[in-house]
């Protein structure tokens, strides 16, 4: 019985290795493992686990896709990058990557029931984190998942190790990266789409959402309380809070709602506020939609669901903005305008760091400026 899978494992190998050789050297030198307690298949980036009972349900072509499907996993550094999201949703986000990647490629026979759908591709960019922030929340967040076929269930393993062996894993996947594809490159059978994917791999550009969530770790301040005093300083007849821990303080998020915003990018906007919302839990999160003027102001509490709804529509003018912060007495620890920068009113820099995230301009007179 193992002897005929591993064999079907193999055979799907060696397909991979002559029509598709980028991946094959890849699959090559991945471990494989058969493991009948899990329902599908599934990586932690070092091994690929495969179930007998599955593997039986699959045609040739199939299982071809399954073993390219577990090895993108890795490649994409899906496991790395999860970061305490949500498993199953994130675990879905990057299937629905690999799987358009693998239709467009004509990498073995996608799997009926898994996670293939080019409208949500393309409005989530490609990306796993932009899709992830498409898709609704999960019950359940465990490793059991739904065991779907084609990756809908927990094919995914979050990687373990310190950071620093982790960097290591990384560095390690980028050199394989780019030994394959550079064999498959010499043999006239790396295609124009694939050279894109190991330039973006090995030369990646900065995440605007990894600049924002940056961002907002910076602005994390120390929760302090009197409760208990600081005993550090009781000794010099000073009685002071002690630090308990790290929360996020108030913060402004300013939507352009100007006439050369589109739909596209109030879309974007509203995905990335809820990202703020959910992932960092500020103390509150106002949120200001401006034109040339402050056109409506929301405000919710950690508890509350955020609702996104452009008002305005006419000329750009940043200095409103802050000075409605002032005379409402709004105390941020930071500010983040979602705009296209098509301005020339900024005002005076405030006394808070302030994060531009951009459509369009990438120059600000202060601040910082990131890239959408």
């Amino acid at each position: 019985m193992s002897d005929k899978h591993m064999k079907r494992l193999a055979k799907a190998k060696t397909s991979l290795i002559l029509s598709h050789p980028f991946i094959g050297s890849i699959a090559l030198n991945m471990p494989m493992i058969l493991d009948d307690t899990i329902p599908t298949a599934c990586t932690n980036g070092k091994e690929v686990r495969y179930s007998p009972a599955f593997l039986d349900e699959l045609t040739d072509e199939q299982v071809t896709f399954l073993v390219a499907h577990e090895c993108f996993h890795p490649m994409l550094e899906h496991m790395y990058r999860m970061k305490g999201r949500q498993a199953l949703r994130w675990n879905k986000a990057a299937d629905y990557v690999i799987n358009q990647l693998l239709h467009d490629e004509k990498i073995g026979r996608f799997i009926e029931g898994g996670c293939l759908d080019k409208n949500l591709y393309d409005a989530g960019k490609g990306t796993s984190e932009g899709i992830y922030a498409l898709l609704p929340e999960e019950d359940g967040n465990g490793p059991g998942g739904s065991g779907a076929p084609g990756g809908t269930g927990a094919d995914l393993r979050e990687a373990d190790g310190s950071p620093a062996e982790q960097a290591q894993e990384l560095a390690e996947w980028r050199v394989k990266i780019a030994q394959a594809a550079q064999a498959a490159k010499m043999m006239g059978k790396l295609s124009a789409n694939m050279q894109r994917f190991v330039d973006q791999i090995l030369t990646p550009k900065v995440r605007w959402q990894d600049v924002l969530q940056r961002f907002m770790q910076r602005a994390k301040t120390s929760t302090r309380s009197w409760a208990r005093p600081n005993r550090r300083f009781i000794s010099q007849g000073l009685y002071l809070p002690s630090v308990s821990g790290e929360a996020l303080g108030e913060i402004v998020v300013a939507v352009d709602c100007s006439g050369s915003i589109g739909a596209k990018e109030i879309a974007e906007f509203a995905a990335e506020i809820t990202a703020i919302h959910q992932d960092t839990q500020p103390a509150a999160l106002h949120i200001i939609y401006f034109d040339n003027k402050v056109c409506h102001y929301d405000k919710y509490s950690p508890d509350d669901e955020p609702v996104i709804k452009p008002h305005g529509g006419g000329g750009t003018a940043f200095s409103p903005v802050f000075k409605y912060v002032a005379d409402n007495n709004i105390q941020p620890v930071a500010c983040v305008f979602l705009t296209d920068l098509v301005c020339s009113d900024f005002g005076p820099a405030p006394d808070y760091p302030v994060l531009w995230v951009s459509t369009h301009w990438s120059k600000a007179p202060w601040g910082e400026v990131v890239m959408m």
